[in-house]
């Protein structure tokens, strides 16, 4: 309900007359405490005509007024749409000065016939005109035209672009959210329920719970393919964590907090469930995100005509519009199911540019691989896991790869944003970033990654077992052949070419490493490894991180894992490494980008103090005896002072407060400094000069006691019976009972024992007694 802030008046800009003043006042006043006026058209209609040329109203209050009147129950209706069309010209016109208008805020702007329309009781009089089917108590329920459904929908939808509030108080119904599903079924009011939902979804308070919506399953099971995509916009934020897109940055120790007090499935959890059990769904979703369109003809003129589109589809409604006259006009001159055949049979989107299919299909793609995606990380993924692979999708995206994913002749004009997967960017940088980030929850941690290969690509890895006269691993020879790409190359040696194009400033590299390093995570396989070392990938990623002048800190940091993935205990890795890092300039400058920010590259740290422990014990391979030898990076690391040097500043750029998900792998990559020194029996040699170096810096017990604080809170999160530690045992090699061995050691109370911290602080400096892990 719209809302009056100050004295000033938000369609003349300037001072209310008082007597203009009292009737919106009494029209306020009534509508939040509930008595006298129900709505502002039941004012006299002499007054509201006195005061509409002086206040600007118009003729909207008395058109509600017709339309309350005309609109009572079991009249016919005729008069209402009439009303309403009338109505909806006032309002429209201002809605698309909104979406027109470099897109400023309604404090910048204001609107008046839209602001007045919800004032006198427009938007609550539209709710109930459309509920009004559903509550009356006939057997023989009325039926609404759909135009005039529509067209409810539309000034609705107006209404909430343009007046504050509007979309907020129809959130809080409940009812009228839920029953604005039910109006989905029908095609003809489709896009503009949808629509609708999708704003009002988007500022609910409460996470709507999908389980509670009248028939579900019919209802998705009824959509056809466009329908289903479309929907996909809006499961998208029943489905998602809130603040799904900023985690990294939430405090551990907050998280940790949450969980306490949400121990049950959270309602986008349960959400998920609800859609994984309704039939064919998942199914459907896969053939949406593999559906081929046509190519375009043309590179040069298609380039320049999607350009022009850019410029004028700001947003995807629009577009769907458009679509959609297509699809009514297919329907109209073809009896043939509406399902897939309706977007390729109507004749006008024959008459459409080419570049507008193929952005209307990239569009929607989008929507159904975010829902894929998100689907991929939650508690069923293995559930998810099973039917992706049962039904093709990642054969049918490597299809798909050149001619719409990354097809050569794509505009490199655009702005490519950041990190957030939210940025509002072409559809094309929103497709290619949606797919990598689909790749990426694929792979990770999952057997079902050997799928991104095709059959010739899974004997090259059999054959480098084989010749490395290790056994294969058991995913590889777990893999259903008929499940995994066809073609000449798989859908990761694809993505390993399109990353060497491209250009060094693109932030494309990020979800690009981070979608191969995903392949790699988990148990170290050197067969993995070796696939890419052949294909260049190490070359590639020192040539960015050393010579192609990158700045972007979240594009050297995906580089920087992905270079500790491929290279761990990979003694040919390490041998490549010193051929292209063949001068002091060029180790100097790689380096220097690691030390300029070691959250970014602790994790190569670690893989290098890693390898390197392991290639001491391996003295009898004579390769093994010349790279330690020869490779300048080993040998940096194999300087003791060096290594200390990397473990004080892991130790002092973290506290327990400042814990997060991104920086914890600081604390665990200290954690395998000291595990390999204290299995060599070095541990108190490194405790005593972590101390000596704080009595160097002046600060004495400071860095000591926060360690102590840090391992204590490393306890209590990954020693939670519901903490999957797994992947700390399977980076490092190295069993998880001696981490926890370890850190019990380090935070041992006998102030004798050499290997706990304690005996490392002085009486004057403890503060081992403060607990800053209380919540």
């Amino acid at each position: 309900m719209a809302t009056l802030l100050g004295s000033e008046s938000p369609w003349t800009g300037g001072k209310r007359s008082s007597r203009n003043d009292n009737i919106i006042a009494k029209i306020t006043h009534s509508q939040i405490a509930g008595q006298g006026f129900s709505r502002g058209t039941q004012l006299p209609e002499a007054l509201l005509q006195e005061r509409d040329k002086r206040a600007k109203w118009h003729g909207i209050p008395e058109l509600l007024q017709k339309l309350h009147e005309s609109s009572h129950p079991n009249s016919d209706l005729s008069q209402t749409h009439s009303v309403l069309k009338e109505l909806s010209s006032l309002l429209s016109m201002e809605a698309m000065s909104f979406v027109t208008e470099d897109r400023k805020s309604a404090q910048e702007s204001t609107f008046p016939n839209t602001y007045t329309f919800d004032l006198f009781g427009g938007v609550d009089l539209l709710v109930e005109i459309l509920m009004r089917p559903t509550l009356t108590m006939q057997k023989k329920k009325p039926k609404m035209n759909d135009d005039l459904v529509k067209d409810c929908l539309s000034v609705l939808y107006n209404c909430c672009i343009c007046t504050e509030g509007v979309t907020k108080s129809l959130a809080a119904r409940d009812d009228f959210v839920l029953f604005l599903f039910t109006l989905m079924t029908n095609k003809k009011t489709f896009l503009q329920t949808a629509t609708l939902i999708e704003d009002i979804l988007g500022v609910k308070k409460d996470m709507i719970q999908l389980e509670g919506i009248p028939n579900l399953s019919g209802l998705v099971q009824s959509f056809d393919q466009q329908q289903l995509a479309n929907f996909c916009r809006i499961l998208s934020v029943t489905i998602s964590e809130p603040d799904v897109g900023n985690d990294d940055k939430h405090t551990l120790l907050a998280k940790n907090a949450q969980q306490k007090r949400n121990a049950s499935p959270s309602r986008a959890e349960v959400n998920q469930v609800t859609l994984l059990n309704i039939p064919g769904f998942i199914e459907r979703l896969c053939k949406l995100a593999t559906r081929k369109v046509s190519e375009a003809t043309g590179a040069s003129n298609f380039l320049q005509e999607l350009e022009d589109w850019y410029t004028w589809l700001d947003n995807a409604l629009v577009l769907d519009a458009l679509m959609q006259m297509a699809t009514e006009e297919a329907e109209h001159s073809s009896t043939e199911s509406s399902d897939e055949s309706s977007m390729a049979t109507s004749p006008l989107r024959h008459r459409l540019p080419q570049s507008m299919k193929i952005v209307h299909e990239i569009m929607y793609k989008v929507e159904v691989l975010y829902v894929l995606c998100v689907l991929l990380m939650g508690r069923q993924r293995n559930q998810v896991h099973k039917m992706l692979a049962e039904f093709r999708l990642i054969p049918g995206l490597n299809n798909l790869f050149d001619k719409l994913i990354w097809r050569k002749h794509t505009s490199s004009d655009h702005v490519v944003h950041g990190q957030n997967e939210n940025c509002d960017c072409s559809p094309e940088i929103s497709f290619k970033i949606q797919f990598l980030r689909l790749l990426q929850s694929f792979s990770d941690h999952h057997e079902n990654k050997y799928l991104l290969l095709n059959s010739q690509e899974l004997n090259e890895l059999s054959a480098i077992s084989l010749k490395a006269n290790i056994p294969e691993v058991e995913a590889l020879v777990n893999t259903d052949r008929s499940l995994v790409c066809d073609g000449k190359k798989g859908l990761l040696t694809r993505l390993l070419a399109v990353m060497k194009r491209e250009p060094p400033d693109s932030s494309f590299r990020f979800w690009q490493a981070r979608a191969v390093e995903s392949f790699l995570r988990g148990a170290t396989s050197y067969a993995d490894q070796m696939f890419l070392l052949k294909r260049g990938l190490l070359e590639h990623i020192l040539f960015c991180i050393i010579d192609s002048g990158c700045k972007s800190r979240d594009v050297l940091q995906s580089y920087f894992d992905l270079l500790g993935e491929l290279m761990k205990f990979n003694i040919d890795a390490f041998k490549r490494f010193n051929k292209y890092v063949s001068t002091d300039d060029k180790f100097q400058t790689f380096m220097t980008q690691i030390n300029s920010s070691l959250v970014d590259s602790n994790m190569l740290v670690r893989c290098i103090v890693l390898s390197l422990d392991r290639f001491e014990s391996q003295t009898e391979d004579v390769k093994v005896v010349e790279v330690l030898s020869e490779c300048c990076l080993l040998s940096y690391m194999a300087r003791v002072e060096n290594r200390l040097s990397f473990l004080f500043r892991l130790v002092n750029i973290i506290n327990v407060q400042t814990l997060t998900q991104e920086n914890v792998s600081c604390l665990n990559t200290s954690l395998v400094v000291l595990m390999l020194a204290r299995r060599r029996g070095k541990l108190p040699f490194y405790l005593n000069t972590l101390r000596e170096k704080e009595y160097a810096e002046k600060y004495p017990g400071c860095l000591l006691n926060n360690f102590h604080n840090l391992l204590r809170f490393w306890q209590r999160h990954y020693l939670n019976k519901d903490k999957d530690s797994t992947c700390l045992e399977n980076s490092s090699c190295i069993p998880f009972d001696y981490w926890k061995e370890t850190v019990s050691v380090l935070l041992g109370s006998d102030r004798t024992s050499l290997c706990a911290i304690a005996s490392y602080i002085d009486e004057p400096f403890m503060d081992l007694d403060r607990d800053l892990l209380e919540d």
